[in-house]
């Protein structure tokens, strides 16, 4: 039998609801008919900005509607067939990346887009519509770029303790007045791209008839937010020990090591992803898993809204604003005093709020998710 979740870890975290809109909707009128949308650049972000992303298309279901986003994150959108464009950049640092700017700008200016919205609170993510001429440029007022906006929205102190899922949706609401479902965060993987997958798993599993488990043993953000890599070790095999289940580790490449680390400590042992997959085909990797279990990451956003059961392990972060989306979540996380602490690493070095969490309570959360049933 699973051991039950201990009384001190939570499986559920409640989440502040959105603040109310208060106030008359803008009414943006005519109709756009070309939508640039400049989007986040971190994994897990995107994903919490989906649902304004797609309450965008719902709202002009006519326009053209394009995406600007970091080259390397452009295979997110590969599965979404109801966007018009996808417009990758990258910028080099330094002088050079001067020039890879005036270019981009240049590319911006000859679509001739109407309306930009820019969910970053970037300077120069909406400097760049505004140098490219776009007539109409929306966006919080942040980060000393107001004047750069001619719809700009200041965000309420109480934005800031909802779900991050929210954030988007009250600037869209307030700015250009597009409402959304915060919950519509629906991801789908490429078809292609999932087929090359299941040609890799394919090859690399030993216990096909097993479920198959993805874990994310570590964080982009730091220590403090990943859980120690013999605990990982020890929930591999005790998957392999109790229901002959598979796992894969998966992440960005510079957490192959980590991901080596944990393989290697396991007795088992377990396939590595990390580092062999593109962000559209580390996608359709999970939509192929059974479940996933890991750090608060952006694999673990990924999973959740993927629709996969997911149990997320929280360390120094705030689950009730970036716990996972999605329907078959769940959250793992000691309330000590000290958390959540929103640090890198732990000031007291000891890490407990991590350490208190067990193998067996991953296990317990995935039973409660139904993946062995």
């Amino acid at each position: 039998m699973t051991p039950p979740l201990a009384a001190n870890t939570h499986s559920t975290v409640p989440r502040p609801p959105a603040i109310a809109f208060e106030g008359p909707a803008p009414n943006l009128e005519p109709a756009p008919r070309r939508v640039l949308v400049k989007e986040v650049n971190w994994l897990g972000d995107l994903v919490m900005s989906l649902p304004a992303l797609r309450s965008i298309r719902k709202a002009w279901p006519q326009a053209h509607l394009a995406v600007l986003v970091k080259k390397e994150l452009a295979g997110f959108f590969a599965g979404c067939d109801w966007l018009n464009e996808v417009i990758p950049y990258s910028i080099r640092k330094g002088w050079r990346g001067f020039g890879d700017q005036r270019q981009l700008v240049a590319e911006l200016k000859k679509r001739e887009f109407d309306l930009s919205i820019c969910f970053p609170n970037s300077f120069r993510s909406a400097l760049w519509p505004a140098w490219a001429g776009v007539p109409k440029r929306a966006g919080f007022a942040r980060d000393w770029r107001g004047p750069l906006l001619t719809h700009r929205v200041r965000p309420h102190k109480d934005i800031l303790e909802c779900h991050q899922v929210h954030y988007y949706q009250y600037m869209l609401r307030k700015s250009v007045g597009v409402n959304g479902a915060p919950e519509d965060c629906a991801l789908t993987a490429h078809e292609p791209l999932r087929a090359k997958m299941k040609l890799w798993l394919q090859e690399r599993r030993e216990r096909p008839e097993g479920k198959l488990i993805a874990l994310a043993v570590a964080a982009a953000y730091g220590p403090a937010k990943e859980w120690p890599p013999a605990r990982y070790a020890a929930l591999i095999d005790l998957l392999a020990e109790k229901y002959d289940a598979e796992c894969v580790l998966v992440g960005a490449p510079s957490e192959r090591i980590k991901c080596e680390q944990v393989a290697a400590e396991s007795k088992v042992g377990a396939m590595l992803a990390a580092g062999e997959t593109q962000v559209g085909e580390a996608i359709a990797m999970l939509s192929l898993c059974d479940a996933f279990a890991g750090n608060d990451s952006g694999s673990m956003h990924v999973a959740g809204a993927l629709g996969i059961p997911t149990v997320g392990i929280f360390g120094s972060t705030r689950a009730d604003r970036t716990g996972p989306l999605g329907p078959k979540t769940r959250i793992l996380y000691k309330k000590l005093e000290c958390s959540p602490c929103l640090e890198r690493t732990c000031r007291f070095g000891h890490y407990d709020c991590l350490k208190q969490i067990e193998p067996s309570h991953v296990l317990a959360a995935l039973n409660e998710l139904g993946v062995f049933a």
